[in-house]
Order: structure tokens, then C-alpha cells, then sequence
């Protein structure tokens, strides 16, 4: 049976982006050895989206970290105090809103506050 997922980041800066995900995010983290840190997340949620025709996204085997917070605004305001570049205002997209920062590694993670029902409250 299938206990859990692990999301792989590639990073142009990988000991950057560590640092960012441990000091900044604050996410709790095992060092599986010689520094190398896996990241506790928050509760996950998986979708599969359409990559052609219908979605002009990223395209197939492309993938997505989208984080979620319960208000965009204050989140946003903590980690611009923090020091995160943000890529995007904050906007609308219907089933919730979002932005997207970047990581010191030079990636980016989408940030948003779902307007749908998380997977994570049927538990």
C-alpha cells in the first residue's frame, strides 16, 4: 500500500534552496546523511490537469509545487519580511488565489489560498 509521496525539487542551488526551505519556510527536516535534508510538508494534495491541447501549461512530465495557506495576503506580507522575491501580484484564479515566488536556486513555487475543498479535510 502506498504510505506516502516525495517531491523532488532540481535546483540550480540545491544547498540554497535547503537553507530556504528549513530557515525561511521553517519546514521540519531529517538529514538522511553527509547534509542531506528531506523536508517534512504540510498535508498534500495531488491533481492531474490537462497539457495539451486544453492547457498551454508547463507541458507533459513537467511538474508543479503548489504550497497552501489559509491567507494569502498575511503569508505573503511574512515571507516578503522574511526576504522572498515574489514573481507575481497576488491574483484571482477562481478556485483560489495565488502567486509564485522565487527560490534562491532560481525555481518557483506557486503559493495560494484554495477557495475549493482540500483533500486534506476529508481526513
Amino acid at each position: 500500500m502506498i504510505n506516502g509521496a516525495h517531491v523532488i525539487i532540481y535546483s540550480r542551488d540545491a544547498e540554497a534552496d535547503r537553507v530556504f526551505l528549513r530557515d525561511v519556510l521553517g519546514f521540519r527536516h531529517v538529514d538522511a546523511g553527509g547534509g542531506w535534508l528531506i523536508f517534512a510538508l504540510p498535508p498534500a494534495e495531488v491533481a492531474v490537469h490537462p497539457a495539451e491541447p486544453v492547457d498551454p501549461g508547463p507541458g507533459p512530465g513537467a511538474h508543479e509545487l503548489y504550497l497552501m495557506c489559509d491567507d494569502v495576503e498575511t503569508t505573503v506580507a511574512e515571507l516578503m519580511a522574511a526576504g522572498v522575491e515574489f514573481t507575481t501580484g497576488i491574483t484571482d484564479a477562481g478556485w483560489g488565489r495565488l502567486t509564485r515566488f522565487r527560490l534562491p536556486g532560481g525555481g518557483e513555487i506557486a503559493l495560494y489560498e484554495p477557495r475549493h475543498t482540500r483533500a486534506a479535510d476529508l481526513a
